[in-house]
């Protein structure tokens, strides 16, 4: 019997989590892959799927901010470090559906499950050596030197949070210009090419800083290459499962016996 891979989705409030996490699942559905979609946002409102495992079954965001006087804000914090708590029944929930993929569609907002201690403990004490962190860059931001680079720090930043395998997504790429995106995929390709561009913004102004933190992306070459992904035709999806089926199957497809 094979174990469960479980595929995190993590990126900022916006990037496209629950949209990719339901595109994967119906990508996988119409190749008789077995995967089930597992919400952890306890505040998640008008999701595009239907999840098999929802943590509003244990935590309301509302009845939080009713019980304790709290704004979304404080809510959503204290929601987060309640999903701990609920480990166990969610361990179980996803053990009942006995399938192959577990997408995980976190919290909208980043912090709330990278910064806060229950992200870690939840990829913990599920199955951390099956585990794979795809991080979620927004198109929108990425379209400039300095905003790219931003997100790859947080990319970076996350993978040392988390300590997982990790890569990274430049989602919602088909709502960029062809000219954009080959722009973008050159950046996270060639650090070169990212200096140059950078040179040429008005924020290059800080100089010194950028320089420092080229390198420091340099050094992490490897985690900061990109694969595009897009809601028209599954764009990008086959390039995800392969690479997940690299990371922990050696290519050998979960389908194969």
């Amino acid at each position: 019997m094979k174990e469960e891979i479980f595929v995190y989705f993590i990126g900022t409030a916006g990037s496209g989590k629950s949209t990719l996490t339901y595109n994967f699942q119906q990508w996988m559905s119409l190749r008789e892959l077995d995967a089930i979609t597992v919400n952890l946002d306890p505040g998640a409102e008008n999701l595009p799927y239907e999840p098999d495992v929802d943590i509003r079954d244990w935590i309301s965001l509302k009845e939080i901010m009713d019980t304790y006087g709290l704004g979304p804000n404080g809510a959503q914090i204290a929601c987060a470090d309640m999903l701990a708590l609920n480990t166990d029944d969610i361990k179980k929930s996803i053990e009942a559906f006995k399938s192959d993929y577990i997408l995980m569609d976190t919290p909208g907002q980043l912090e709330l499950f990278v910064f806060r201690e229950a992200g870690k403990y939840i990829i913990k004490f599920l199955n951390p050596t099956r585990s794979i962190v795809a991080y979620l860059l927004d198109p929108g931001l990425a379209k400039t030197p300095s905003g790219f680079i931003s997100q790859l720090l947080l990319s970076i930043t996350t993978n040392f949070r988390l300590g997982q395998s990790q890569v990274n997504i430049l989602s919602k790429a088909d709502m960029l210009s062809e000219k954009q995106l080959n722009l973008i995929e050159k950046w996270a390709n060639n650090p070169e090419e990212l200096n140059n561009s950078l040179e040429k913004e008005e924020a290059s102004i800080y100089k010194e800083i950028s320089s420092r933190i080229l390198g420091l992306i340099e050094e992490f070459e490897s985690q900061c290459k990109i694969i595009s992904t897009g809601k028209e035709d599954f764009y990008g999806l086959e390039d995800l499962y392969t690479q997940i089926q690299l990371q922990f199957e050696g290519g050998e497809d979960l389908m194969s016996d």
